[in-house]
């Protein structure tokens, strides 16, 4: 499986002004070769392929007066651009003909140098990991990294990142194989909310940290204070770094808190099954705020893809099971309830039930029984399914994978 590391780096005052000079390569190459599809678009020509867009707008666009500087910059970095331009139309392609599954796809737009963040993707022809910790990038020079852990294998890509605060970082995509954890007997089912973020079946409640509510004081000070600047000002460009780094810190504490509670709900559960929540529609709701600072998205994607590396199942059940009106002792369903209603008494059995609780067994049972739906059918229409694992463990304590890794 793909995963991808990102690590801190500190470039010095050269190593900034080369990566600038490389953001503002690759940006220019992607909007000249937007801008020629477009018009042969509208004009309508014939789709322009990549091999004609590299011939005019890298290859013989460097000989050029008006475009010589981009033959400062590593050719790797130009022709990964075309390729990104590339993916992006695919999918863009892909979503209108219904291959691609998910949320409609827009079509690529053009870049602007002053986008909050910007970007460069390298091949292995173009970067390397040295001895001494460092990464030295082609017409960069040897970046400083700021290793929190090794990588597991040898990386096949890396992306450097110029974040809206001005942070640095290295993003490496690597080749890892599962890292298969002990099978166990439990499973649980898990409901998201607001002020509980997440309730589990066997009874535990997740409280929500709330960061960005945390920080609207000093937030809303720094916001006042940008306001007061006069627009491009050097004095503005200042304030808008500070408001930056705020929201930064933001979601760096809430996406170290996703880490830590996804991992340990994987490690103590074979199987664990959430609800396939709308998210962008309650996004825009009057509790979209808090939405956002619960940040469900990103914590069910973890789940997602820590179940899978670690051997574990992952399921989501559809969005409108009525979870939160069936009893789940009886089953009978009793009609929705506000919000504010947070316990309620079964009409048939009498069951007192918690809401989020009651929420979390239904899912657990609906979660389970799509499951085996799932693997009935499969084994009907002799579809594939998962092979079931006879015998697995994890690596031993305090030697992880290290190959080509640079000491920290």
């Amino acid at each position: 499986m793909k995963l991808r590391y990102n690590y801190r780096i500190y470039p010095d005052a050269s190593q900034r002004a080369a990566l600038a000079q490389a953001f503002g390569c690759a940006r220019v190459v992607w909007n000249d070769c937007l801008r020629d599809r477009k018009e042969a678009h509208t004009a309508g020509l014939p789709y322009v392929t990549s091999a004609e867009l590299s011939k005019v707008r890298i290859t013989q666009a460097k000989r050029t007066e008006e475009r010589t500087w981009l033959a400062e910059v590593s050719a790797v970095v130009l022709q990964q651009s075309l390729r990104d331009l590339d993916a992006a139309f695919k999918n863009f392609f892909d979503s209108l003909t219904g291959k691609r599954k998910g949320p409609k796809v827009s079509p690529p737009r053009f870049k602007s140098k002053k986008d909050t963040r910007q970007s460069i993707r390298l091949s292995t022809s173009a970067f390397s990991l040295n001895e001494n910790g460092t990464v030295h990038v082609t017409k960069v020079g040897c970046l400083k990294v700021q290793w929190s852990r090794p990588l597991p294998a040898t990386p096949t890509s890396l992306t450097i990142v110029k974040d809206s605060a001005g942070r640095y970082f290295a993003s490496f995509v690597v080749d890892a194989a599962p890292d298969l954890l002990p099978d166990l007997d439990s499973e649980v089912g898990i409901d998201l909310g607001l002020a509980t973020f997440a309730t589990l079946s066997d009874g535990t409640k997740i409280s929500s940290p709330k960061f960005l509510r945390r920080a609207e004081k000093k937030l809303k000070r720094l916001q006042q204070d940008l306001s007061r600047k006069a627009k491009g000002s050097k004095n503005r460009a200042k304030a808008r770094i500070k408001v930056a780094r705020q929201h930064a810190r933001v979601a760096d504490r809430r996406r170290d808190w996703h880490h830590q509670t996804s991992t340990q709900i994987i490690r103590d559960n074979q199987a664990v099954y959430v609800e396939d929540l709308a998210v962008s529609g309650l996004a825009r709701t009057r509790m979209a705020k808090s939405v956002h600072d619960a940040g469900w998205t990103q914590f069910v994607n973890m789940l997602q893809y820590k179940a899978t590396k670690h051997g574990r199942h992952f399921g989501k059940i559809g969005r409108f099971e009525p979870t939160s009106q069936v009893c789940s002792v009886c089953g009978v369903k009793d009609g929705p309830k506000p919000l504010h209603v947070r316990e309620w008494t079964c009409g048939r059995c009498g069951t007192v039930h918690d809401r989020d609780e009651n929420a979390a067994h239904n899912t657990l049972a609906a979660g389970r029984a799509d499951r085996l739906n799932a693997s009935q059918s499969a084994g009907k229409t002799g579809a594939k399914i998962p092979a079931q694992r006879v015998e697995a463990g994890s690596r031993p304590a305090g030697h992880p994978a290290a190959a080509g890794i640079p000491g920290p």
